[in-house]
């Protein structure tokens, strides 16, 4: 319960302290979400300055061309991407822009500045050690002692999940009710950083990202297994608020709010994992089709 507290409280300062920063000399945002990984401020938005939104395959890869300018990075790298589904992402995101540009909306390529600027400084296994971490505090491994109803319902719905995990990756995965939180086994780090060490740097940014959003690696692993869907995912991650709000009912704009922007940052991580490990490009695909 006061996990809720805490999350809510969290979510409330972060919809009144938004920053305002500054744009960045290249056309590119930061990133918007509070997280480990988080290296820019979230920029103001900007009157569309552009046309045309086009793609082209350079010797680094794929590009993102706003007429006739390069998209660069906030470091002012050449924006690439590795994969051309994902240039199409980025690009879409870039073309959906009304009149105005929402930097804050455009998670894709939030993560793609993050994994070309890499701000932090981290390589591959800092990364990964970086997502088992999130074992220690996962969301659904935290448990309630009271009142029976909430406890039941965490038993219900996050029992299978962590079921699967164990079965999916033959790990063992505990729960407590503890603030101290779960004992996670050494075998399971080792295992986990084991399969986690199978994906591209680009990839894990987004691992790490997702899990970041739902507060839980075990969730992510659902998601990038599909045996998840973002919904099922975002609604398994919010458990105890849900359960508060159905009991206490709803904060009018507040809760929605934070709902509909989780799912959103959820969908695009997930998307990115999935495009960032993607080898093939898309034959003949005009964004304009």
């Amino acid at each position: 319960m006061w996990r809720s507290c805490l999350r809510l409280r969290d979510g409330g300062r972060r919809l009144l302290n938004r920053p305002a920063g500054g744009l960045c000399a290249s056309m590119s945002p930061g990133p918007t979400i509070p997280s480990p990984a988080r290296a820019y401020a979230p920029p103001t938005e900007r009157k569309r300055f552009y046309q045309n939104v086009s793609i082209t395959q350079g010797e680094g890869g794929f590009e993102i061309n706003l007429d006739q300018r390069k998209l660069k990075t906030p470091q002012a790298k050449l924006f690439t991407v590795p994969s051309e589904a994902l240039a199409i992402a980025v690009a879409t995101e870039w073309d959906s822009q009304q009149d105005t540009i929402k930097y804050y909306t455009m998670h894709l390529t939030t993560l793609c500045n993050t994994s070309l600027d890499n701000p932090t400084q981290r390589n591959k296994d800092q990364l990964i050690r970086a997502a088992v971490k999130f074992l220690d505090t996962d969301t659904i491994c935290y448990r309630v002692e009271e009142p029976e109803t909430l406890v039941e319902l965490q038993r219900n719905e996050w029992d299978p999940i962590i079921e699967w995990a164990e079965k999916r990756y033959g790990v063992e995965i505990n729960s407590s009710t503890s603030i101290m939180g779960p004992s996670v086994p050494a075998k399971t780090r080792e295992v986990l950083v084991s399969h986690l060490a199978s994906y591209n740097t680009w990839a894990l940014q987004g691992i790490e990202f997702v899990a970041a959003q739902l507060k839980s690696l075990v969730l992510t692993l659902g998601l990038i297994d599909l045996h998840l869907t973002v919904e099922q995912a975002v609604l398994l991650s919010r458990l105890e608020e849900e359960y508060q709000i159905q009991k206490w009912g709803n904060i009018e704009w507040a809760h929605d709010y934070e709902l509909q922007e989780l799912r959103a940052r959820t969908a695009a991580g997930t998307l990115f994992i999935h495009l960032c490990s993607e080898s093939t490009t898309v034959k003949h695909k005009l964004l304009n089709e």
